[in-house]
C-alpha cells in the first residue's frame, strides 16, 4: 500500500491522544464514590457490572477513527481486477524450420496442440485472431469470439520459407489498431489491409502512450529461429510500446539449433533468445522458453491466466472510510444496546 498524501499519516498521533484520555475518563470515574452504610447494600444497588461490554464500543469507535484518519492520506494499493473487454493476437510462425522433430512429434504439431489448448481456456468473450508468418506475415484470423473459426484457421498452417519475425509483430498491431495507418505492404505483400489502404493516415498525429498501458489487447508470438528477413523485430516491438502493447514471446526449440532439410534444401535452425527476450522487455512483456511440447503446454496455460485479468493500482479511500463509518455505527449500536445511550 502507498499513499497520495502520505503527510496525512501524522493525524494518527491522534490515536494514542484518544486511548489516554479514555483512560483518564475511567480513572476519574472510578474516584467517584458515594457513602453507603453497607458494602453488601451497593452491591445489590449495582447489580452486575458491564465488564469487558463496556471497553467493546470504544475500541470499535477507536478503529472507526483510525481508519478515517487512514483514509485521509489517500491510500493507494495494486489489486487484481477482471478486464471486461480483451483482445488477443496469436503471431504463429509457420516457417520451415517449424518442421524440426527436437520438440515431438515436431514444432509444428507441437505449437498447434498447445495454441489451440490456450484458445479453448479462455473466456468465452475474449476476442482471438490469429497472424502467421514466415517470409512474409499474414492474417489467417481476424480477431472473433468464434471458438470453433479460431481452431480451423491454426489447423490451416502451411509451412513456408523465411522467418519474419518483425513482420508477425507489425502485422499483429495493424490487425489490432487497422484505423492508424500502420504501413503493412512491406511484410505481407499485399496491397492494401481489410478496411483500410495502405498509406491512408490518422487526422490526428499520432501520439505514443507508455509501454505496456494498453491494457485490452496483447500479443502472444511463438517463433522457433532467428529471423532472416523482413524488418527488425526489435524495431517492430518499439513500435508495439508505442502503442502499449505487449507482447508475450514464446522460444521454441534449443539454442544450439538442428539441422533440417525443407523442399530441396538444408540448414541449421537456431532459437534467437536474446532477441524475443529483448521484445518482452521492450513492450513490457514477458518471455517463455518451451523445450518440449509439455513445457510449450505448460507455458500457454500460464498465460491463459495473465491474458484476463490486470493487475492496477487504485486508490481505496472509500473503502476505508466505509469501513470507518460501518464500525462507528457499529459501535454506537453495540453501546445503545447494552447501556441504552451512546457511551
Amino acid at each position: 500500500m502507498s499513499f497520495i498524501w502520505p503527510s496525512m499519516l501524522w493525524l494518527l498521533l491522534l490515536l494514542p491522544l484518544l486511548v489516554l484520555l479514555y483512560l483518564w475518563l475511567l480513572a476519574r470515574k472510578r474516584k467517584s464514590t458515594v457513602r453507603v452504610a453497607s458494602v453488601n447494600v451497593a452491591k445489590l444497588a449495582l447489580g452486575k457490572g458491564p465488564g469487558w461490554r463496556r471497553h467493546v464500543p470504544p475500541l470499535l469507535m477507536l478503529l472507526a477513527v483510525g481508519a478515517l484518519l487512514v483514509a485521509t492520506a489517500r491510500p493507494t494499493a495494486t489489486i487484481t481486477l477482471p478486464l471486461a473487454e480483451r483482445t488477443i493476437i496469436l503471431a504463429m510462425d509457420v516457417s520451415g524450420s517449424m518442421r524440426a522433430e527436437d520438440v515431438k512429434p515436431n514444432r509444428l504439431v507441437a505449437s498447434q496442440e498447445a495454441a489451440k489448448a490456450f484458445v479453448n481456456n479462455l473466456p468465452r468473450e475474449v476476442k482471438v485472431g490469429v497472424v502467421s508468418f514466415a517470409g512474409t506475415a499474414a492474417v489467417v484470423q481476424a480477431p472473433t469470439t468464434s471458438r470453433d473459426d479460431v481452431l480451423a484457421a491454426i489447423d490451416r498452417f502451411q509451412l513456408q520459407r523465411g522467418t519474419a519475425t518483425g513482420s508477425g509483430i507489425i502485422l499483429s498491431l495493424a490487425t489490432l489498431f487497422p484505423d492508424d495507418g500502420i504501413e503493412i505492404q512491406h511484410v505481407t505483400g499485399q496491397r492494401n489491409f481489410p478496411g483500410q489502404p495502405i498509406g491512408k493516415k490518422e487526422d490526428k498525429a499520432f501520439v505514443p502512450v507508455p509501454a505496456g498501458s494498453y491494457t485490452s489487447a496483447a500479443v502472444i508470438m511463438l517463433t522457433d529461429g532467428q529471423r532472416t528477413t523482413g524488418p527488425d523485430p526489435l524495431d517492430a516491438a518499439k513500435m508495439a510500446a508505442e502503442r502499449g502493447i505487449r507482447v508475450y514471446t514464446v522460444g521454441i526449440g534449443t539454442t544450439q539449433g538442428e539441422i533440417i532439410g525443407f523442399e530441396g534444401w538444408s540448414m541449421r535452425v537456431r532459437l534467437d533468445d536474446e532477441t524475443l527476450k529483448n521484445v518482452s522487455v521492450l513492450t513490457h512483456g514477458e518471455y517463455f522458453y518451451a523445450g518440449t511440447a509439455e513445457d510449450l503446454k505448460k507455458v500457454y496455460e500460464s498465460l491463459s491466466s495473465r491474458m484476463v485479468v490486470e493487475r492496477k493500482e487504485t486508490e481505496i479511500s472509500a473503502l476505508l472510510a466505509a469501513l470507518g463509518a460501518l464500525l462507528a455505527v457499529t459501535s454506537a449500536a453495540l453501546s445503545v444496546w447494552w447501556f441504552g445511550r451512546v457511551a
